[in-house]
C-alpha cells in the first residue's frame, strides 16, 4: 500500500513502571482506532528517564525481550492489525543491559531488535553508566505496511546511522526519543538545541529521501532532585524533502496521526538521486576515528 498512517505517541511519564505501561498501551489503542498502522512510543517510555543519576537500582527496571512489554503489544498488535515500534530498557543477561526497540508486526509477531548504537554520557544523561553499545547493527524491517528502520535518541545526531538504514531500503526512519533542556539553560541555549534536534533529523530526511518520525516524551522529571530534565516533546514527522508534515507541541500529550505517502519516496529518490550519485570510492576514512 503507498499511504500509511503513523501514530506517534508523546506523552509525560510517571514513577511508576506498571501505570507507565497502562497509559502507552491505551494511547495505543486511541491511535489504532483513530487510524494509525504504524505506532511507535517515546524511548524508554516504561519509566521516568532515571539515567539523571548512576544507581544500581535502576537496572530493576529491566526485562527480557521477550517479555511482558513486548507480549502486551503484541496482543494489542494483533488485535488491532498494526505494526508497533516499542522502546524498552532490555535485561539481556545478567550485567548486561541495551537501551533497544522491539518491533511487532501488524501480526503480532516479533520481528526483531534493534539496541541503541550510539551511547551518550552528560550531564544528566548518563547512559554510558546503564546501557551496552547496541551490537545489532543498523537494520530494516519490512512491514505490513512498508520497509521501517529503527534508530535510538543520541542516534538522532549521526548521519551514518540514518544513512545505513535508508541503504537498506528503509522507507520510514524511526527514533523513540527523551530529549530536553536543563532548565537553568533553557533560556540561554534553548532555542538552539531544538532548532538542532529538529533540523539534522530534517537533512536526514532530505539526504536519504525518506520519512522521519521522531517521537519524544514531554514533563518535568525529577527522579533524583535537583532542577532535572524538561523534556521539550515536539514530536514531528518529516516528508522525504525535509519538510515538517506534523508536530506535536511542546507541554501537551498527544498521540500524533500523520498519514504518508510511500510512494514519494521513489519520486524523491529518483529526482534527488543522492543514493545514486555517492562516491563510494571516496569514503574510505569514513571508518576512521580522525584523519590526521
Amino acid at each position: 500500500m503507498s499511504t500509511v498512517t503513523l501514530g506517534l505517541l508523546q506523552h509525560a511519564c510517571s514513577p511508576d513502571p506498571a501505570a507507565n505501561l497502562k497509559k502507552c498501551l491505551a494511547l495505543a489503542e486511541e491511535a489504532a482506532r483513530r487510524g494509525a498502522n504504524i505506532i511507535c512510543t517515546p524511548e524508554l517510555f516504561r519509566s521516568q528517564y532515571f539515567c539523571q543519576s548512576e544507581d544500581h537500582a535502576n537496572f530493576q527496571l529491566a526485562e527480557p525481550i521477550p517479555g511482558p512489554s513486548t507480549a502486551a503489544f503484541q496482543e494489542l498488535a494483533k488485535k488491532h492489525g498494526v505494526v508497533i515500534v516499542a522502546s524498552l530498557f532490555e535485561k539481556r543477561a545478567a550485567g548486561l543491559y541495551h537501551n533497544t526497540a522491539a518491533i511487532i508486526d501488524a501480526d503480532g509477531a516479533l520481528l526483531g531488535v534493534y539496541r541503541k548504537m550510539h551511547i551518550p554520557d552528560d550531564p544528566l544523561y548518563y547512559e554510558k553508566f546503564y546501557f551496552t553499545p547496541g551490537d545489532t547493527g543498523f537494520r530494516a524491517w519490512d512491514t505490513k505496511f512498508g520497509r521501517v528502520g529503527v534508530l535510538i535518541c543520541w542516534d538522532q545526531w549521526y548521519p551514518e546511522a540514518a544513512r545505513l538504514t535508508a541503504m537498506q531500503g528503509a522507507e520510514i526512519l524511526f527514533y523513540p526519543t527523551a530529549i530536553g533542556w536543563h532548565p537553568k539553560e533553557k533560556a540561554d541555549y534553548g532555542a538552539d538545541q531544538h532548532g538542532a534536534w529538529e533540523t539534522i533529523q530534517r537533512g536526514h530526511a532530505v539526504a536519504n529521501g525518506c520519512f522521519v518520525a521522531a517521537v519524544n516524551r514531554i514533563g518535568l522529571e525529577r527522579p533524583v532532585g535537583g532542577d532535572g530534565i524538561e523534556f521539550w516533546g515536539q514530536s514531528f514527522v518529516a516528508g522525504t524533502s525535509g519538510q515538517i508534515l506534523a508536530k506535536a507541541p511542546v507541554e501537551r500529550e498527544e498521540v500524533l496521526i500523520v498519514p504518508v505517502d510511500l510512494g514519494k519516496v521513489d519520486v524523491t529518490r529518483t529526482h534527488w538521486p543522492f543514493l545514486r550519485d555517492r562516491r563510494i570510492d571516496a569514503y574510505e576514512n569514513l571508518t576512521k576515528r580522525f584523519i590526521d
